[in-house]
């Protein structure tokens, strides 16, 4: 698949937006390269699923035998991941950030294909592109239908195995401290690009099924309304709140040059979006839930919002914790 300009992904989503034609887009966190495809549902070189809608064939006997697959981490040394943390933490302490989203890339020992993982995932979000990238996302990045435009922020997770998760989760003074700042955050993004803005859902609960068992996330809704002729802007309109809040932090510039500064590599399409649009609607998620592939390894990039109150053992396991297959009730070795 041949990347392009952002900016060429931007003009396509506005052209394309106005004579209602449907499109695939997505674009990487650094805003330097994407991808643009029209009518995408005929087409197989990259494999995708927003929402329901998907261009994936069924794949008999994809699966395998499960009790011959591996999936095991090769976690970054928590010594490195320290002094990441403490690049952040003083940058936090100076004011320069109020909430930054720290990621790290968690080598694997798998014999999963990115194109069996793809399949199997239960997700509401999937993307793949063969020898680069899987991505299995449950954020959603914004909606557009009939004039409005939805943002559905998701910051805490939680095991759904710890006593009383619920509440833990939602009391947790951190975990509220740091979803108020990104629904605040993507408030401002929404009223940069649409009027009336309001946070019509705050800090509600979803279920996620995963390989090790179910685990809780929070996320909030924050809608507005689309003036004009907003399909001829449907670029102009993303490209307008990238990179996305949940996962960057704020203020957003000062953030992102503490983020170059303690990962110290590029992030590519991992924290990225992609999206569809069927002629009438749009819809689009934040590519985390990522494994990609560098040299011949598999590495899975996750992370999580640090804040002055933040404790690095926590974070560093916090990270550790996000890596798993969206496979169910079904277990690899």
């Amino acid at each position: 698949m041949n990347m392009i300009a952002v900016n060429e992904v931007r003009v396509c989503m506005n052209e394309a937006g106005a004579r209602r034609q449907p499109f695939l887009f997505g674009v990487d966190f650094e805003l330097s390269e994407g991808f643009f495809v029209l009518d995408p549902l005929g087409q197989q070189e990259i494999l995708f699923e927003v929402g329901g809608v998907s261009n994936s064939p069924m794949r008999e006997g994809i699966s395998g035998v499960l009790s011959e697959k591996m999936f095991s981490m090769n976690p970054m040394a928590y010594e490195v991941y320290q002094e990441k943390f403490a690049v952040v933490r003083e940058g936090v302490a100076r004011g320069d950030s109020f909430l930054l989203n720290l990621t790290v890339a968690t080598g694997l020992d798998t014999n999963w294909t990115l194109e069996e993982i793809f399949h199997r995932a239960q997700s509401p979000y999937r993307l793949l592109i063969p020898g680069r990238f899987v991505c299995f996302s449950p954020e959603i990045f914004v909606r557009m239908d009939e004039g409005m435009i939805s943002s559905y922020p998701m910051k805490g997770t939680i095991d759904a195995s710890v006593p009383d998760a619920e509440r833990v989760i939602l009391e947790d003074y951190k975990e509220r401290s740091e979803h108020n700042t990104i629904v605040d955050l993507i408030r401002n993004d929404l009223n940069r690009v649409a009027e009336r803005v309001d946070v019509k859902r705050f800090r509600y609960i979803d279920r996620l099924r995963v390989s090790r068992g179910e685990i809780l996330q929070v996320s909030s809704e924050v809608t507005g309304r689309l003036t004009g002729d907003y399909y001829s802007r449907l670029g102009e309109i993303v490209f307008g709140m990238l990179p996305a809040g949940s996962i960057s932090g704020a203020p957003k510039p000062s953030t992102l040059r503490i983020i170059t500064q303690a990962e110290r590599e590029r992030r590519g399409f991992y924290t990225g979006v992609f999206g569809y649009f069927d002629g009438k609607k749009l819809d689009s998620a934040v590519m985390i839930r990522y494994i990609e592939v560098r040299d011949g390894r598999y590495y899975f990039r996750s992370g999580g919002g640090i804040t002055i109150n933040s404790d690095c053992r926590a974070e560093y396991e916090e990270v550790l914790a996000k890596v798993y297959l969206p496979f169910g009730n079904e277990r690899s070795k």
